[in-house]
């Protein structure tokens, strides 16, 4: 398996040289250079493996020759141990054809364990083979970080820098990043959104000479493909529940920066019978503005309810870009690069094959909250406020529909008291493993949104 960048002009890449590297020298993403195609067979095959046989499965197709299949195994097999339900991504029912797929039952409460307790096993393996010590640089909108800290905070060639928008993430979310041991473990509060600290984090990687001699970057963003690798086995894991008859499923997915549904998408373009993807959004929604008016522009970037969706500049939709435009990275690069003067589109036939695959929808906070009333009133199950826009998305996308609904429940809801709260319920109290987070010392620097600061930091401190 070999990686090309959405820009073009990056030569092909092996898995392990795109995991060190994230986002690529070009300033483009990594994708595969072929999608691995699984026909129904196979998918029969794969219907009643456990969640880390079916992760084997998978992504050895992705890592390829960058390491044994043993070993891959061995560290699949100590990733999900940590996980406290017994499935993993365990699916539960709520209406008819309406199913929630419980992501939060990693140590940080949120989907982004599932590729980042991966991450971190995976950069110790490579790091020790090259005796090699890296940088680790990150964005957070408010559940990243957390899980990239836990995940990490044992690698013993990695040094963690985790700038995520003051001010403007859950409390829980902000002592899960400012509360972790250790001290290669750094918390960035940055004065402005999480736009802001992504184009730190992108500037820095397109200019590394800040950093001492030897060292080099390491993405945790979704910008780093192992993430959209690790996050494609929860969406097989719970779409074989539905392949005895070839029943496609929809799944309606909570993203702000694309990635999470960029995974679903390859799921899809592998052979996954996938019938719809919703993108549901909060009032930060240019990715609705694009499936619904053929309008990718930038706006204002509100706080919202639901902070982890809060992103206006959707990094990961440029790998579907590239697609969309049948590999023409030049205009991949066009369209991206021009963001910021006009509103961009593309052509109406391009459009009706985006439309052909997704589907969107806008939930404010004040239908957050209703949902997530009359879900709880009706079976008594408390959702947090993404999983919510969700689960709202699916109802309004796919009603009448006869195929199944899988929304996908992104993290926990007692990490967001103040929506549960403001729907009117009782928040839930935090698991066993973090009781005592809201007494733990915590440990941050507040800086300005400006690259020069961060650089200097991290040049001081490495």
């Amino acid at each position: 398996m070999k990686y090309i960048s959405t820009r073009g002009n990056t030569p092909a890449q092996s898995f392990e040289d795109v995991l060190l590297t994230g986002l690529a020298p070009d300033g483009g993403l990594f994708i595969p250079e072929s999608v691995p195609k699984i026909d129904h067979e196979q998918l029969l095959a794969w219907k009643n493996l456990s969640y880390a046989e079916l992760a084997f499965e998978i992504l050895r197709l992705y890592v390829g020759d960058s390491m044994p299949e043993e070993d891959l195994r061995d560290i699949i097999n100590e990733t999900y141990p940590v996980f406290s339900h017994p499935d993993v991504a365990p699916l539960h029912a709520l209406g008819d054809n309406e199913y929630v797929l419980e992501l939060f039952h990693g140590p940080t409460l949120a989907f982004k364990d599932f590729a980042l307790q991966l991450l971190g096993k995976l950069l110790d393996y490579f790091l020790k083979r090259r005796q090699q010590h890296v940088a680790i640089l990150g964005a957070t909108s408010g559940d990243t970080g957390s899980a990239a800290l836990e995940g990490c905070r044992h690698c013993k060639f990695v040094d963690m820098y985790i700038l995520y928008p003051h001010n403007r993430v859950s409390e829980v979310q902000r002592r899960q990043m400012t509360t972790v041991p250790g001290d290669n473990a750094n918390s960035l509060a940055i004065e402005g959104n999480f736009d802001d600290c992504q184009n730190i984090v992108k500037k820095a990687f397109a200019d590394q000479s800040f950093l001492p001699e030897g060292y080099q970057l390491v993405a945790v963003n979704s910008i780093n493909f192992s993430r959209i690798m690790a996050q494609i086995v929860y969406y097989f894991y719970a779409g074989l529940n539905f392949i005895d008859n070839h029943e496609a499923v929809s799944f309606s997915v909570p993203t702000g920066n694309f990635g999470d549904i960029y995974a679903g998408y390859l799921a899809k373009k592998m052979g996954l019978p996938v019938d719809r993807l919703i993108i549901a959004t909060n009032q930060n929604d240019i990715l609705h503005r694009f499936i619904s008016n053929n309008s990718y522009s930038l706006g204002t970037l509100e706080p919202s309810l639901s902070p982890s969706m809060d992103i206006m500049v959707s990094s990961n939709f440029e790998r579907f870009l590239f697609d969309l435009f049948e590999g023409d990275s030049s205009r991949v690069e066009s369209f991206v690069s021009n963001l910021n003067n006009n509103a961009q589109q593309v052509s109406e036939t391009e459009w009706n094959r985006a439309k052909r695959v997704f589907d969107s929808c806008r939930v404010d906070d004040d239908a957050t909250c209703a949902i997530i009333k009359e879900v709880y009133e009706e079976y008594r199950y408390l959702l947090d406020p993404h999983s919510a826009t969700g689960v709202e998305a699916a109802r309004e996308c796919c009603a009448g529909s006869k195929n199944p609904v899988i929304c996908l429940a992104t993290a926990h809801p007692a990490k967001f008291a103040e929506a549960i709260e403001r729907a009117g319920l009782e928040t839930p109290a935090l698991p066993e493993h973090l009781g005592d987070l809201l007494e733990r010392e915590e440990r941050f620097t507040v800086l300005p949104a400006e690259l020069d600061a961060v650089t200097e930091l991290i040049s001081k401190t490495l």
